[in-house]
């Protein structure tokens, strides 16, 4: 019979260490990727994730994990009702081409070049490929951002992160969780069962989404560890363990 164990990358985060706390009260085995995968996991364990996508593209294959991501295009999916402006998925080289004004592009799951308002096209980076997929949308000013850990549609734990683009964590306030709830209950379907939302109060005193994330890769902040640790589990465990639904949410393609 196996074990489940929780490993972490060898860059010890202060998010991967309350984890692994959690996770050794809760009895599972915890492990340092401090070397080869098939060296640091037992052949008897089966491994869950906590760590940077780069590296999890590398251990992926031979641990046998499934790591679940929202959609590129999700957020750009979603009504102005739940985003309070326009966002479309592009590429790259369309965005260069066709920004003619600022505007805040982001890579969609990964950190390939540093989320910002671009002043036009000509001012996004360099040195990525044409086809790499980015979100544009119109800039907007967040007074306080809030991340929220989601399992099966519902919030388990979340916790404030930023005011005013700094970092300020604090308790999830209760417009974040009301908000979030109407966005899950209208569009939950739409994510893994085990991922990231974040949301923000903008300077107007409206409530819009920031982003939907990966949960094996995000900062817990003032979050329970513990109620985190049940969605870090559930986003990167066995493969061999992705129920149906999330099978379209498996990550496939690596890191650029």
């Amino acid at each position: 019979m196996s074990v489940d164990a929780l490993l972490i990358s060898a860059q010890r985060t202060s998010t991967a260490l309350l984890l692994a706390e959690a996770a050794a009260r809760r009895g599972l085995a915890t492990r340092v990727l401090d070397g080869p995968p098939d060296a640091v996991a037992r052949p008897d364990e089966a491994v869950h994730w906590y760590g940077g996508p780069l590296l999890a593209d590398r251990v992926a294959g031979p641990l046998g994990l499934g790591l679940l991501e929202p959609p590129d295009a999700w957020l750009a999916e979603l009504s102005e009702e739940f985003t309070g402006r326009r966002v479309t998925l592009t590429t790259l080289a369309a965005a260069r081409r066709d920004l003619a004004g600022p505007a805040f592009v982001k890579p969609p799951g990964d950190k390939s070049f540093p989320p910002a308002v671009y002043e036009d096209g000509g001012a996004l980076p360099d040195g990525l490929p044409p086809a790499t997929p980015v979100l544009v949308s119109e800039p907007v000013t967040f007074a306080a951002e809030y991340r929220l850990f989601v399992l099966d549609g519902q919030v388990r734990a979340g916790s404030r992160y930023v005011s005013y683009g700094r970092l300020d964590p604090g308790p999830l306030a209760g417009g974040a969780r009301t908000f979030a709830e109407r966005l899950l209950a209208a569009v939950g379907g739409s994510l893994p069962s085990g991922a990231v939302v974040d949301v923000g109060r903008t300077d107007r005193g409206t409530w819009a989404v920031v982003e939907a994330n990966m949960a094996w890769f995000a900062h817990s902040y003032a979050a329970d560890p513990a109620a985190v640790l049940d969605v870090v589990l559930r986003s990167a465990g066995p493969r061999g363990r992705v129920g149906e639904r999330d099978r379209s949410y498996l990550r496939t393609r690596p890191m650029r």
